[in-house]
């Protein structure tokens, strides 16, 4: 860059009082021979490539800066006008039932943010006990094969149980990788590990009630611009992504500040 400048100059300076070239003098000058450019960095291309990192950091920076700008801005419009995902109080559920925050969360067991954010939401009831209730809900990519039928399992259990439906959720998240890998034989064991009625699973896994609920979470999700998993809403107010404890906790005291 500097060779192009010195270039620039030099050409300029019969119509220039200080040597200040445009960037439009620049562009000509590159847009004529781009060979200026070629020889600049063969010259330095360590320099030119710590350049170019630097401009990409900083661009991506700067596309965070904003997102996150525009991204507070939508929370603070739903903390006013809050989203409204059905609640239903029969639907398998983690923490105190009678709780003053209710997180939906829309999960694809497949997903390996999705386990991380299991863990969050773990952590999140751990620091709030009595105040924070989570209701499962399901939104399985096309891209993972093995999260819809997990999500059919995690129904049909509930129709045992939701004690069963939570805890198969904790043992497909916690051995990921195992029921990737060897599927519904896995979803099956888990099942009957935990104590399920397997002649009663395998009729309900049948039933069609199971699809219809996991298809009305996936259009609630799509309803509130949820396209990727994990995606929660926290009273109304939504978080996409797997978004460390800290930021679920300023949205939860903010709701139990109001």
């Amino acid at each position: 860059m500097k060779n192009i400048l010195l270039l620039i100059c030099t050409l300029s300076l019969p119509f220039l009082v200080a040597c200040a070239p445009t960037a439009k003098q620049i562009k000509d000058a590159v847009e004529k021979d781009p060979s200026i450019v070629f020889a600049a960095i063969e010259k330095a291309p360590d320099k030119f490539m710590e350049v170019v990192q630097k401009a990409s950091q900083s661009a991506q920076q700067k596309q965070q800066e904003n997102a996150g700008a525009n991204e507070a801005k939508a929370r603070e419009e739903e903390f006013k006008n809050p989203l409204k995902p059905v609640i239903d109080d029969t639907r398998p559920m983690f923490g105190n039932k009678a709780a003053k925050v209710t997180i939906v969360e829309y999960t694809d067991f497949e997903c390996p943010y999705c386990s991380r954010g299991a863990q969050t939401i773990k952590q999140v009831l751990s620091q709030y006990p009595k105040d924070v209730r989570v209701l499962i809900k399901h939104l399985p990519l096309d891209f993972h094969p093995k999260a819809l039928p997990a999500a059919k399992y995690f129904e049909a259990l509930k129709m045992q149980s939701s004690d069963l439906a939570l805890k198969f959720h904790d043992e497909m998240f916690a051995n990921q990788d195992t029921m990737k890998s060897k599927g519904e034989d896995y979803m099956k064991s888990v099942a009957k590990k935990l104590g399920a009625n397997m002649q009663q699973l395998a009729k309900n896994l049948s039933d069609s009630k199971i699809q219809k609920t996991i298809d009305a979470d996936i259009e609630e999700a799509k309803k509130f611009g949820i396209s990727g998993t994990p995606g929660f809403i926290i009273n109304g107010v939504s978080l996409k992504g797997a978004y460390p404890a800290e930021e679920f906790k300023k949205i939860i005291d903010k709701h139990l500040s109001m």
